[in-house]
């Protein structure tokens, strides 16, 4: 089942970086479990201002 993704890139920053913490230790974790396109979701939140760092296991301001 797809997981539906908040369009808003604030939303959407939140509850990735949340997911992060509390669930998944990577994006490719999160991606391959909720069946989600990390390539689009990245080029959002880089769109948005925002970078994701593999160490922090988090997206943060560019």
């Amino acid at each position: 089942m797809e997981y539906e993704l908040p369009k808003d890139p604030i939303i959407l920053l939140g509850m990735i970086n949340m997911k992060l913490r509390d669930f998944y230790n990577n994006m490719d974790a999160l991606c391959d479990d909720l069946e989600l396109d990390f390539e689009s979701i990245n080029a959002t939140l880089i769109k948005a201002g925002f970078v994701y760092d593999a160490k922090t296991n988090q997206y943060h301001p560019l």
